[in-house]
This record gives structure tokens, sequence and C-alpha cells, in this order.
């Protein structure tokens, strides 16, 4: 068996505006858990759009309880 491992289910684009958005999520989420404020990274990293930082801020990592279940 392969050692496959998948640690985000970001959306690509913002639902709303259709901004990419994947690209940024592994820098973001490195940086708030070291303790920074999710505030100040999204402004960094250009994330204006409420829809957009919504998504960022709304997003919950559920692969690994979904992969537990087989089709």
């Amino acid at each position: 068996m392969h050692n496959v491992v998948i640690t985000m289910m970001m959306p690509v684009r913002c639902f709303s505006c259709g901004k990419p958005l994947a690209h940024m999520w592994e820098q973001y989420k490195a940086r708030v858990d070291k303790g920074e404020d999710p505030k100040k990274v999204l402004d960094e990293l250009g994330v204006k759009n409420y829809c957009c930082r919504a998504l960022f801020v709304g997003n919950v990592e559920l692969i690994e309880q979904v992969g537990k279940f087989k089709r």
C-alpha cells in the first residue's frame, strides 16, 4: 500500500469572486499555526475581499476524518 498524505481541501478558487486561493493555503496555515494573527497574514498575502478571507478563516481540514470511510 502506498503512503499518500493529503493535507488540504481548500477550494482552488473563491466561490463568490473566482480569485485563485489554494496556492496560499499552506503558507497561511503554517504562519497561523506558529501564532501569527490571521488578519495580518491575510493582509500580507494580499487577500482583501471578505468572501476570500472567509474561506481562509472558516476552512476546517476534514480530509483525515473523511478518509476513514470507504466507498
